[in-house]
């Protein structure tokens, strides 16, 4: 089924990202993650509210700068049947050669006056790829790697006591590397689908309000507005035209969040975030049948002495990619492909290339204060195993299977002045 295994390095090109919830990370900042991602309903530090919910930069005197970064592992496998004539006698399985990438990040946080606090930060998140060269010809030798980054300057206002509202501009940066080597059935010609990488931006809005009474009760709630993407000439879909490659787009997906939090004491805090992320309606998602996700991240931080903070979360996010009985009827495009694909096409690539199965992570987390103007955070998470497989629904035989589990290690230096 020679479409089958086009799709597989076809759309390939996106199938790299950090896959916890969708492509999204559950939080940038070590204290963050340390909480199971929260961040929109209380304040958990000045650099993660800058990405999760900008208001909360007010909470924070003085000026705010840190930097670190996430060492992320993850453990992706597929199993497929699926060659160019049709099910193979012997299906592949492979484990991605893709084990460890490194995302930065860096922030400050600047109060101007009493009512208004600029903060700007740098943020990677997107960063995974899978790699399955010299594996099994049935996964078509894939390899891909993509890169995506947030720059976000943004500013807080404080309105009283009570209430602080904020704006953001988010400046994106994409990096699109893939490559795999399709052959028609038969074994001939053969051809390298992948146009090599493609670079290009995006601009998109957030806008957070934060009310905070007291240190005791918490609440927020922010939007984020889609980012349009377009990557040129990655892709030659049909193989009719060497070396004439299509366009891909993808539309990272507009968020709505809402949070609570309570402090019930001075050295215990615990907040709970639901998130909305729009992943069937944002361009290239729709296509590959994403399904919209509501993420779910609770959190807390007991501070046992003035200088260290202990903390732990779980956050939950139902896999936007679905397994299952799929179609094999090819009346699908994706945008700007020149050929057509079916269900089961698309599942295939959304198993192989772009496994953003995992669901359920557990996170613990630490900071330490060593003086009054410099401290570190660290942060542990893990993603338990999350398997997903398709079938044809033609009782042609044909199967593809995923499995993801993943750990990762954050890192936050903070300075304070």
């Amino acid at each position: 089924m020679r479409k089958v295994i086009l799709t597989s390095a076809l759309l390939s090109a996106v199938g790299i990202s950090f896959a916890t919830n969708g492509d999204n990370l559950i939080g940038v900042s070590p204290a963050s993650r340390g909480m199971g991602g929260i961040g929109v309903g209380m304040p958990v530090g000045p650099t993660d509210s800058i990405f999760r919910n900008p208001a909360w930069m007010g909470y924070y005197k003085g000026f705010n700068l840190s930097f670190g970064g996430i060492l992320f592992m993850p453990e992706v496998k597929a199993r497929t049947n699926v060659t160019a004539g049709g099910p193979a006698p012997t299906p592949a399985s492979a484990t991605s050669e893709s084990k460890m990438f490194v995302v930065p990040e860096v922030g400050i946080v600047h109060q101007i006056n009493d009512k208004l606090t600029f903060g700007v930060g740098a943020f990677g998140v997107s960063g995974m790829g899978v790699d399955y060269r010299n594996k099994d010809p049935l996964l078509a030798n894939m390899h891909t790697t993509l890169q995506f980054m947030r720059v976000i300057p943004a500013l807080a206002y404080k309105v009283n006591d009570a209430i602080s509202v904020s704006g953001a501009l988010h400046l994106a940066y994409g990096s699109l590397d893939m490559g795999a080597y399709m052959c028609a059935p038969g074994g001939a010609p053969c051809w390298n689908a992948g146009g090599g990488q493609s670079q290009t931006y995006g601009i998109g809005a957030q806008l957070g309000v934060a009310y905070n009474t007291g240190d005791f009760v918490y609440a927020g709630l922010t939007y984020q507005s889609p980012v349009n993407m377009t990557y040129k000439r990655v892709f030659d879909s049909n193989g009719d035209n060497p070396n004439q490659f299509e366009d891909l787009k993808l539309t990272q997906p507009q968020e709505l969040a809402f949070g609570v939090g309570v402090k019930p004491m001075d050295n215990l805090k615990v907040g709970m975030d639901l998130r909305w992320i729009n992943w069937k309606n944002a361009k290239g998602y729709k296509e590959f049948q994403w399904k919209d996700q509501w993420v779910i991240a609770l959190g807390g931080e007991f501070k046992p002495t003035q200088k260290l903070a202990l903390r732990a979360g779980y956050n939950y996010g139902k896999s936007p990619i679905r397994g299952g009985a799929k179609d094999v009827t090819r009346n699908k495009s994706i945008p700007n492909f020149a050929a057509q694909y079916s269900d089961f096409d698309i599942a295939w690539f959304n198993l192989i290339g772009f496994p953003a199965i995992t669901e359920h992570h557990i996170t613990l987390g630490l900071g330490y204060e060593f003086t009054n103007n410099f401290g570190i955070d660290l942060a542990y998470k893990r993603a338990f195993n999350k398997k997903v497989s398709a079938t044809d629904n033609a009782n042609m035989g044909m199967f593809v299977e995923a499995q993801n589990a993943q750990n990762a290690i954050s890192i936050g230096l903070n300075w304070k002045f």
